[in-house]
């Protein structure tokens, strides 16, 4: 009742500043509270990870890393903060972010607004160490060298993470979609992997790609990518098949409803393409949505715009409806449905 109070309440608000205040009531302590939800079942490992379940928090939600405490209570498996970039920046004017209800999706141009490496490294180092907690690397608009910037924020930022993902997918910044071609890519994460090994830990290194991408493109990338130890698919969007909103039409990402066949199928495709391990993002709104991309071949999956709409309780129903699929199914692990229903997506 309450959440459901909040909800109306926020959704009369700013979408971005309902965003704030959701940071803030995670940081005063208003969320979930109990921790991951776990079982035999949900238990997973990721690159190297150990799990308590496979449902993670998408990079975006807590861009500058300041609610670790409230989100290590709630039922995620594991958390993405970020992007981080070596630079604090506004990001892109606003307007940017705007909620399209009647497809329960939102479109953003952020343009990676954040606090800065250093202010958010110093946030993850007071993190609660009983989460898996992994950022997003970005890079500033105005860098002389966007490929540098990502180890740099690595550098800075990687002695207080569990992983770290490399974002070459986001449709805000100009021309950073331009790092996924193979001679680009491969030089950047020769950079980022160069980074990690000064690190007192060898964390895993993710790449977040986008999903609209050609088969052609994803085998580029599968072929660049090499050192890393899983592949996010995928970012936001920038189709705009079947919306109704009236804010269709408005630049920037599009996450949400609309976007789970397309990332599903990215999906689907990658993983006949690479042996590396897939988290699969977009679209997710329910524990079926979640089991479908883990079918399809993700290890692992990950949830941002339906917490607008269906409130923080969600990863707590997602990872309680999981437990019971896999259960009815007869699988004893997670792991053992992962790409079982491929072929339906290709």
């Amino acid at each position: 009742m309450i959440e459901r109070l909040g909800l109306s309440l926020l959704s009369r608000v700013d979408p971005e500043r309902a965003h704030g205040l959701a940071i803030s009531a995670l940081r005063a302590g208003l969320g979930p509270r109990g921790g991951p939800l776990t079982s035999d079942r949900l238990r997973s490992t990721l690159a190297g990870l150990d799990l308590p379940n496979p449902v993670g928090l998408a990079a975006g939600f807590d861009k500058n890393a300041q609610a670790l405490d409230g989100l290590a209570r709630s039922a995620f498996g594991f958390l993405e903060v970020g992007a981080a970039t070596p630079r604090p920046q506004p990001g892109n004017p606003k307007p940017r972010l705007f909620r399209l209800a009647e497809d329960h999706a939102a479109i953003n141009r952020f343009g990676f607004n954040n606090d800065g490496a250093q202010a958010i490294a110093t946030r993850l180092a007071q993190r609660p160490r009983r989460a898996v907690i992994g950022l997003n690397l970005g890079a500033n608009k105005d860098s002389a060298d966007r490929a540098a910037d990502f180890a740099s924020v690595l550098e800075t930022c990687g002695p207080h993470v569990d992983f770290a993902t490399v974002n070459v997918s986001s449709p805000n910044t100009e021309a950073l979609r331009d790092l996924q071609g193979p001679a680009a890519l491969r030089a950047l994460l020769a950079g980022v992997i160069a980074a990690r090994a000064a690190l007192p830990r060898q964390i895993p290194i993710f790449l977040k790609i986008a999903p609209d991408l050609t088969d052609d493109e994803l085998a580029a990338i599968c072929e660049a990518a090499q050192g890393i130890d899983a592949i996010i698919a995928t970012n936001t969007t920038l189709a705009r098949d079947g919306l109704t909103s009236p804010h269709a039409n408005e630049a920037g990402g599009l996450s949400g409803a609309p976007l789970f066949d397309r990332s599903t199928r990215i999906l689907a495709r990658l993983s006949t393409m690479t042996d590396l391990p897939l988290i699969g993002v977009g679209g997710i709104a329910s524990a079926r949505d979640a089991y479908a991309k883990i079918k399809a071949g993700a290890s692992a999956v990950q949830l941002y715009t339906a917490l607008v709409y269906a409130g923080p309780s969600l990863a707590a129903d997602i990872a309680r409806g999981l437990d019971r699929l896999l259960a009815r199914d007869g699988f004893e692990n997670v792991a053992e449905a992962v790409g079982t229903d491929r072929d339906a997506w290709l």
